[in-house]
């Protein structure tokens, strides 16, 4: 119970920094939009890195650094965008939050922006499948239940912040919050973009 309780407190100490993944899923969740999709994708991807760090799989990345560094220009590419459609956005749209939420994007598309926060960001690899996958040995032979306990922060955290972010629906029902909203994202994704390039 402890290792597991380990593995918990490690993932969610490690995913809980507000990110370009988490601003996504923050704002999908104040949108209502496909919030449960959103959540699910992120959970599994952090479960599949997981399992794949303690597994053993962070030393191929290290005997590959060309992952890594595939991952790091592609991610900051794609965060570059992001960041400033985000401002964009912010600047020229004048919308305000219904309660089904306003956004278009279908399922297949917020998937796909989903599944590139989570799998073109460098910082996910070191954290789950290097970090976590390291730590994990000094839990043998329960690893496994280390491993599970990473899971289920990733699992609680998502899940909680999709979900808690309704909480923040009565606030985005202004378009000036939106934009606040949009600036805020579009600043943090070149800020996490020029980052990686340094």
């Amino acid at each position: 119970m402890s290792t597991y309780l380990a593995g918990l407190a490690l993932g969610l100490s490690l995913i809980i920094a507000i990110g370009a993944q988490n601003a996504f899923v923050l704002k999908q969740g104040i949108q209502r939009h496909h919030v449960f999709l959103v959540c699910l994708l992120c959970a599994a991807s952090d479960a599949i890195m997981i399992a794949a760090g303690v597994a053993g799989f962070g030393v191929l990345i290290k005997q590959f650094p060309n992952l890594e560094l595939f991952a790091r220009y592609g991610g900051a590419l794609f965060l570059f965008w992001y960041g400033l459609r985000s401002l964009y956005a912010a600047w020229n749209t004048n919308h305000a939050l219904t309660p089904q939420g306003d956004s278009q994007a279908s399922a297949g598309r917020t998937a796909l922006l989903c599944l590139a926060f989570t799998w073109l960001n460098p910082h996910v690899y070191l954290d789950t499948v290097v970090l976590l996958g390291s730590i994990s040995t000094q839990y043998e032979p329960n690893k496994l239940h280390f491993a599970l306990g990473a899971i289920s922060g990733s699992f609680l955290f998502f899940f909680a912040l999709g979900y808690g972010a309704r909480l923040l629906a009565p606030i985005f029902r202004h378009p000036r919050s939106w934009k606040v909203l949009e600036a805020i994202i579009g600043i943090v994704m070149l800020l996490l973009a020029a980052k990686l390039l340094v």
